[in-house]
């Protein structure tokens, strides 16, 4: 018979919006373990399996820290309900908490007090005074009044709920009859209970007691201050999202470059500090997919998506956003793992705003052949390509504008855009591959240049920091004969280094900030880096800050309208690294907005 041998949940704390889906270990009748699902619909031997999911509410009511939304608050600040500011964010486990978190949460202040006051008198009489002891205007009681406003928010259930039992000063409310169930706002601070029983496929009767668990109170989804669009062009635009997330000026285009973390990299050993909950795909992939959609691109480069999560997951939900997919998964020559984890680039574009014309894949492993046979010694070519393979690929996507472009030679001529979006994941002692890889994408994107008279942009990670070679290479347009890095060349693949040039006029969009003129630059300036014309850091963790991701575009065809504005380490909350709950990859996204412009004559 059909018997049920364990239950358990792949998170120990469920996160609104993030879907549960308990792993249920079964023993067929003929005596096989299995995973598999047994519905109702398609009974074994007989019996099948039902699921329930209950909500546990608790006459005491219980609120969760802001901060660490896994522990429950104990302090409650009252300048935030004096200004009426999301009641969630008022909560704070400990004194220390509140303190550690105060330049942050001061900053929630100081935005709804510009918008209720705005001669500022009356700030101190709303906020109190907080000083170094941490003795901030806080209620220590959290009273029962105080912490419910979080929990009945209005959100409606996803099932109907009903008052299933009542014992002991707890509720249980029927919340899910399906195997799987994402937690609602109604959830938080309380405990699910999932419960899975075997049923008697004809008189619908269970059989045997129920498997149960229950989970750790629910949290809500961590929610991180949104990013504006900054304009850089000195147009008088607004520099912010619409409703619609769209940016108001007509005949532009917005570009998202973005490295999500493959989830075979997110381990708990590499990003320690990162609450487990937090780093798990469920509630990673959901957080992504949020950030991704509300800023609205109307092109998405991502970097390190699972061949298995561009089809099951980024594919299809982006889709009901309006985009169209492209994907290039990463060749398998070095990597030895199962081949659906294997990671590559994913490109998306909204369907109302191009079509798509071409797609050309570059995969590094097959020029590195090619090379070996022309420019390496035969008693080389083993161990040069044990240095050379490193299965990376790039994607390169031709675009046809479907808006209209202002200020074009010719308004009937088709728009065409050029898309090159890449990951150039070499460990850093190999220098000379890193450019020799970057080297290759740029002579085949000048071929297509040469085809076409086309705009080009080129997003991507390239793990080299500003100043070193191959960012030389990209955003000069040839790298210094004595740079440092050149050094390391055992194959002599890089010489003569005078060949180390390319011909588009490739300029790295966030320069922008340190050229534009407008309002809300001075702010930017300070998390650029004049020396090299880039953001302080793109990636961000415990054992490395600096920048290693671009967006660059030639010059000639294209010009920066805004960029998406920079975190700083202010942004990130003290003594925190990427991934966080709020923030869930070790990259931070870049987002230009771009116009085309006539080409200078010849």
């Amino acid at each position: 018979m059909l018997s049920v041998l364990r239950v358990h949940l792949p998170s120990d704390i469920p996160i609104v919006g993030c879907e549960l889906t308990p792993y249920v270990l079964l023993r067929r009748p003929d005596k096989t373990v299995t995973t598999d699902d047994v519905p109702e619909s398609a009974p074994l031997d007989g019996h099948f399996l039902r699921y329930k999911w209950y909500r546990i509410q608790s006459d005491r009511k219980v609120a969760v820290c802001s901060v660490h939304p896994s522990e429950q608050a104990t302090l409650q600040c009252l300048g935030c309900v004096k200004a009426k500011i999301t009641v969630a964010k008022s909560y704070h486990c400990s004194p220390k908490c509140f303190s550690d978190a105060w330049q942050h949460h001061r900053a929630l202040h100081d935005r709804a007090a510009s918008a209720v006051n705005e001669n500022g008198n009356e700030e101190e009489e709303i906020f109190g005074r907080y000083n170094s002891s941490g003795s901030g205007v806080i209620n220590a009681s959290l009273t029962g009044s105080a912490s419910s406003t979080s929990l009945t928010n209005g959100s409606t259930p996803l099932y109907p709920a009903a008052v299933t039992q009542r014992s002991g000063g707890e509720t249980w409310f029927e919340v899910g009859r399906s195997k799987t169930y994402t937690p609602t706002a109604d959830d938080i601070g309380h405990v699910l209970k999932f419960e899975c029983v075997i049923v008697d496929a004809v008189t619908k009767q269970p059989v045997g007691h129920p498997n149960t668990i229950l989970t750790s109170r629910v949290i809500p989804a961590p929610s991180p201050s949104p990013r504006r669009l900054i304009p850089v062009s000195g147009a008088d635009m607004l520099g912010n999202l619409q409703s619609d997330g769209r940016v108001s000026s007509s005949g532009s285009f917005t570009v998202l470059s973005y490295n999500i973390l493959s989830d075979s990299y997110a381990s708990n050993e590499l990003y320690s500090y990162c609450p487990s909950w937090a780093l798990s795909w469920p509630y990673r992939r959901q957080n992504l997919l949020r950030e991704i959609v509300g800023y609205r691109a109307d092109i998405v480069c991502l970097q390190e998506v699972q061949n298995d999560h561009f089809e099951e997951f980024f594919a299809p939900e982006l889709d009901k956003h309006g985009y169209q997919a492209l994907y290039k998964r990463e060749t398998n020559e070095v990597y030895s793992g199962n081949i659906h984890t294997i990671d590559g680039c994913a490109t998306f574009f909204r369907r109302d705003r191009f079509s798509h014309v071409k797609k050309y894949e570059v995969e590094f492993n097959k020029a590195a052949q090619s090379l070996t046979e022309v420019a390496v010694q035969t008693t080389q070519k083993k161990a040069a390509l044990n240095r050379l393979v490193k299965d990376n690929v790039a994607l390169i996507v031709v675009l046809e504008a479907k808006f209209s472009n202002q200020g074009a030679d010719n308004p009937g001529k088709r728009q065409l855009l050029c898309v090159a979006n890449t990951h150039v994941n070499v460990p850093q002692e190999l220098k000379d591959v890193k450019i020799w890889q970057v080297h290759t994408l740029l002579k085949g994107l000048e071929k297509i240049a040469a085809s076409a008279d086309i705009p080009m942009l080129v997003c991507g990670d390239f793990n080299s920091v500003p100043g070193s070679a191959p960012h030389s290479l990209l955003a000069m347009g040839k790298v210094d004969p004595m740079h440092a890095d050149l050094l390391v060349d055992p194959l002599a693949i890089l010489r003569p280094h005078s060949k180390l040039t390319h011909q588009l006029p490739l300029v790295s969009a966030y320069s922008s900030f340190l050229r534009g003129v407008g309002l809300g630059l001075e702010q930017q300036r300070r998390r650029m880096d004049p020396t090299t014309n880039e953001p302080l850091f793109t990636n961000c963790t415990r054992d490395f800050i600096g920048t290693l991701d671009y967006i660059l575009y030639t010059a000639d065809s294209l010009t920066v309208e805004s960029l998406l504005e920079l975190l700083d380490e202010d942004s990130l909350r003290k003594d925190t690294a990427l991934p966080s709950p709020e923030w869930s990859s070790d990259h931070i996204a870049l987002l230009a907005e771009f116009r085309c412009v006539p080409r200078p004559r010849r």
